[in-house]
């Protein structure tokens, strides 16, 4: 019986995806590795197929792209009792995954995050600037009960999809979306800190110009504001 689905959401990540594969595998026992791919000209997902690992399934990606689509399309095959989703480029260590579920024991959410003590943004200023004004914007509007709300290093019991919907859309507003609705509805989230670097191999998705960044930012404001005027 899996205890534990990790779900990597790649695109182009040929560079990563080995060592990510080996450093979860080597950090986290009774697990399963679903790398849902969005059919990358660079083949991570042939990469990963060929090295025929028991453990680790792919999923290939012709439509509907992005972070959110290709997080939830593995959440529905998931076979853990735990599910944990990351970024594959290293920027979030998969030594901490072993905390994240150790969470868990006690929670029914736990969150990597940057911003509570003990946390660390090491991107770039205009980045870190970026994701402080979302999530100040966040606790303003919504709460103050989750400090990094589109942290995307998460780790949730199943049993929480069963209330809680997860919205297939989006590149990072998914993540504010379903941790203000789990608070809201009364689960336990918990905040695990975690320096989050930059990715040292490959070109990132969402850092290539600056207007792509104020693009996010304000998608991320609209979805705050609608998320407080509409009843969860």
């Amino acid at each position: 019986m899996i205890k534990h689905t990790i779900i990597l959401p790649t695109y182009n990540e040929k560079e990563n995806i080995n060592e990510m594969i080996d450093k979860i595998l080597a950090n986290v026992d009774n697990v399963e590795i679903i790398v849902s791919d969005d059919n990358s000209p660079d083949k991570t997902w042939e990469i990963v197929k060929d090295r025929n690992l028991d453990n680790v399934r792919v999923i290939r990606r012709f439509k509907n792209k992005g972070v959110a689509p290709a997080i939830y399309d593995a959440i529905k095959i998931a076979k853990g009792d735990n599910i944990i989703w990351m970024d594959a480029d290293l920027s979030m260590p998969p030594e901490m995954i072993p905390k994240m579920i150790n969470a868990l024991k006690k929670n029914d959410i736990a969150v990597g995050s940057r911003y509570i003590k003990g946390g660390k943004d090491k991107r770039s200023l205009v980045r870190i600037f970026t994701s402080r004004a979302v999530n100040l914007f966040a606790n303003i509007v919504l709460n103050f009960k989750v400090l990094d709300y589109d942290s995307g290093f998460v780790a949730v019991k199943k049993i929480v999809f069963n209330k809680i919907r997860f919205n297939p859309k989006g590149h990072g507003e998914y993540c504010i979306e379903f941790l203000y609705k789990a608070g809201k509805k009364g689960y336990k989230i918990k905040e695990i800190p975690f320096k989050f670097t930059e990715r040292t191999k490959g070109k990132s998705k969402s850092n290539q110009y600056f207007h792509s960044i104020l693009k996010y930012g304000w998608v991320y404001g609209i979805k705050i504001l609608s998320l407080r005027f509409k009843r969860v």
